[in-house]
């Protein structure tokens, strides 16, 4: 998330602060009819370069997140599982779903810690741990938070994959 000063992110608004403050230097210097002109123009080149290298770095938004556009633009429908190591649920969660949705070839799982990617928590609105997002064609499909059956998986699967029961051993066993 990006910090705001009076509406602007922090890199623009450093930079304007900096060219403003070149301008009042610059009237300064007409105003008491000094020779200060060489600081104008140190001033003036420390500016540019400060605003070139602002310029140069690439902001969030600009830098791919890959697990982002894997799951957004792949053809195949994605179940994304974002956990954390602390999590207890999760540690239960995670491996149900490995069990279930690996051998599928028509179903990708993204496993996302939440500690290590901020971002992708930010996009998917993920209040919570562990929480499930179901994804196809780009568009969240189902979702749902905490520990759930595997008959609530299952559901989840057979929506995003159109296919009858998935018959697995675990179906025996449910929890």
């Amino acid at each position: 998330m990006t910090t705001l000063i009076f509406g602007v992110g922090v890199g623009l608004f450093s930079i304007l602060t900096l060219w403003v403050l070149v301008a009042l230097i610059f009237l300064i210097s007409l105003r008491i009819e000094k020779k200060i002109g060489w600081v104008c123009v140190i001033a003036i080149l420390l500016v540019s370069a400060f605003t070139y290298i602002l310029l140069k770095v690439p902001r969030a938004s600009e830098r791919p997140a890959p697990t982002d556009n894997k799951v957004m633009n792949g053809t195949v429908p994605v179940i994304v599982n974002f956990h954390a190591d602390w999590c207890d649920p999760c540690k239960i969660l995670t491996p149900k779903l490995i069990e279930l949705i690996e051998p599928m070839d028509k179903l990708d799982l993204a496993i996302v810690d939440v500690e290590e990617n901020p971002e992708l928590v930010h996009v998917f609105e993920v209040k919570a741990v562990p929480a499930v997002i179901a994804i196809s064609n780009g568009l969240v499909v189902d979702k749902f938070i905490g520990l759930v059956n595997n008959e609530m998986i299952e559901n989840l699967i057979q929506k995003l994959t159109h296919e009858g029961p998935i018959t697995t051993e675990s179906n025996d066993t449910k929890s």
